[in-house]
């Protein structure tokens, strides 16, 4: 019994000191320590990119990243003292107040003829004149709400524009004392009712004389006579 013990025994084989098995180690081939180098340089150049970036971008971010200016210092015996205008810049001045209204007390209204007389395939050209005689400017509202062309034979209305007139427009104008604005009406030698009814009737000719009477607003002019052939 006790040699079968010391067979069982001899039989196993004894592990190395320690307990671990044993490596075979091998040395990196220089293809592999090259390419270890390449890889550790190219992170080291990266980190420097990234350092410098981001003190660029701090540098930028801090001073607002201005655009290249051109700045111009005035020199001081040239600079403006207290008082005075700079040069080549108008002193502020108060806001200019609105145009008046014109008086039409110190307007003008004439009526005038292209002609003194027309044949018989002729038209008459109408024309208004209004003028300012105030000494300064005034508005006046000279669109064809306000204006109206009449023409007369005697006591015989014959013709008004604002007989048949579609509605009236505002026009304003500002009147330089003493200039004029002037409009221009051509009749086509018809005769009108008030209301714009109808008629057949058409002005006398053969020499007949009418009179031509322009209005602006409450304000009319002298009559102009002419006559149609």
């Amino acid at each position: 019994m006790a040699n079968k013990g010391k067979q069982q025994s001899t039989g196993r084989t004894s592990a190395p000191a320690g307990g671990a098995a044993p490596v075979n180690k091998r040395r990196p081939s220089p293809a592999v320590y090259r390419r270890r180098r390449q890889v550790v340089f190219g992170a080291l150049l990266l980190v420097i990119a990234l350092i410098v970036g981001g003190a660029v971008a701090l540098t930028g971010a801090l001073a607002g990243n201005p655009e290249p200016q051109t700045v111009s210092t005035p020199d001081a015996s040239t600079a403006p003292t207290a008082g005075t205008a700079p040069t080549g810049t108008a002193a502020p001045s108060p806001s200019a107040s609105p145009t008046p209204v014109c008086d039409f007390n110190l307007m003008t209204v004439a009526a005038k003829t292209d002609k003194p007389a027309y044949g018989p395939e002729e038209k008459p050209l109408l024309t208004m004149t209004i003028t300012n005689g105030g000494t300064a400017p005034c508005e006046v509202n000279v669109g064809t709400s306000q204006m109206e062309y009449l023409l007369m034979s005697g006591s015989d209305r014959i013709f008004s524009s604002k007989d048949c007139q579609a509605g009236g427009e505002d026009l304003i104008k500002t009147i330089q004392p003493g200039k004029s604005e002037t409009a221009n009406f051509p009749w086509q030698r018809n005769r009108t009712l008030e209301g714009c009814a109808a008629i057949t009737a058409k002005p006398g000719a053969g020499g007949a004389y009418y009179t031509f009477e322009a209005r602006l607003g409450n304000k009319s002019s002298p009559k102009v006579a002419f006559q149609l052939n």
